[in-house]
């Protein structure tokens, strides 16, 4: 443990011109007693650390030392191509990999280029959960993580309706969509690849001294993207007419399935009347959720069938004007 904190220390004087004990101890996660400890072994070490004194004063490294330590590991250097997402890489446990991967490129990297990863990061960021959602870590996702970077055969049960379910699984890949955690997974013995949502595992074991040949060609983001759009025309079991102002046409990929209503909109073609309006046969996913969706119109859209979805839409309107009346 301290041998790679030691290091660290290193690789950080090496990619700076000099570093205050405090900064140091927040980095390293240590007091600055320790700081001060450690750099003294460096010091004995043939590390030629140098303490400057005075309130500006600091650690730093004499003559353009420079140590070979930079080399990543397999696991930096897969956490490192990940670094754009940080909350990901906490919730999969590899945040100290990415943090040790990005410190050995920065002491690798000519000083004037040193400060790029900084210069990026106050430039780019990637929130990827939605707004108004407080998504929860599953408590299983480090444990599934490890056994896809590892190709680890795993024996996991899961949550499907009432029932639980137990597989031996090949995990392949995870997906992070809208802040939930997905596991591309074959069944072990098929050739069929499965989607699991993570947060419904209730136990992962990784299958002693098990591990899978992952298939060459798999490719995770095409098949990610055709789950996606399966998925999200398999709900749609259902179909309303609607008529839909000009500003109705423009919300609607904002309200419903943007593809299903881009596809909608274009099939319906140009609008034939001359104040702009356009009948759309919509796909939905119920009558139910169809009235929850449209609803955010408002007298942007007129709904034509099934006849009890306008009569449940003349009811809604009927009730507002009786509450806007006065």
């Amino acid at each position: 443990m301290r041998a790679a904190r030691l290091i660290k220390m290193v690789l950080l004087l090496q990619s700076r011109p000099s570093m205050t004990a405090a900064e140091l101890a927040r980095e390293l996660e240590v007091s600055e007693r320790t700081v001060t400890r450690d750099a003294q072994a460096l010091s004995e070490a043939g590390v030629p650390v140098y303490a400057d004194r005075g309130r500006a004063g600091g650690y730093r490294l004499v003559g353009g030392y420079r140590t070979r330590l930079t080399g990543l590991a397999r696991n930096e250097a897969e956490a490192l191509f990940l670094s754009g997402v940080p909350g990901a890489l906490r919730e999969m446990g590899l945040e100290d990999a990415a943090s040790a991967a990005r410190l050995k490129v920065s002491a690798a990297l000519l000083p004037s280029l040193r400060d790029a990863s900084r210069a990026a990061a106050q430039r780019f960021h990637l929130d990827a959960p939605s707004w108004f959602t407080e998504p929860k870590t599953p408590e299983l996702l480090p444990v599934v993580a490890d056994a896809v970077w590892d190709d680890r055969r795993v024996l996991a049960r899961y949550r499907r309706g009432d029932s639980a379910v137990e597989r031996e699984l090949d995990p392949y890949g995870l997906v992070l969509k809208a802040g939930i955690w997905y596991l591309c997974a074959r069944v072990t013995g098929r050739d069929s690849y499965r989607v699991y949502r993570i947060d419904r595992f209730t136990a992962v074991d990784l299958v002693d001294g098990d591990r899978f040949t992952r298939e060459k060609d798999f490719d995770l983001p095409a098949f990610w993207e055709e789950q996606a759009e399966q998925f999200a025309r398999s709900i749609l079991h259902t179909e309303v007419v609607v008529r839909l102002s000009p500003d109705g046409a423009r919300r609607l990929p904002y309200t419903v399935d943007p593809v299903t209503a881009r596809e909608a909109l274009e099939a319906a073609g140009r609008p034939r009347s001359h104040d702009g309006w356009v009948t759309v046969t919509l796909p939905v996913e119920s009558e139910e959720v169809a009235h929850g969706q449209l609803t955010g119109l408002g007298p942007e859209v007129e709904v034509l069938a099934p006849e009890v979805l306008r009569v449940r839409f003349a009811r809604d309107a009927a009730r507002l004007a009786a509450l806007y009346g006065s």
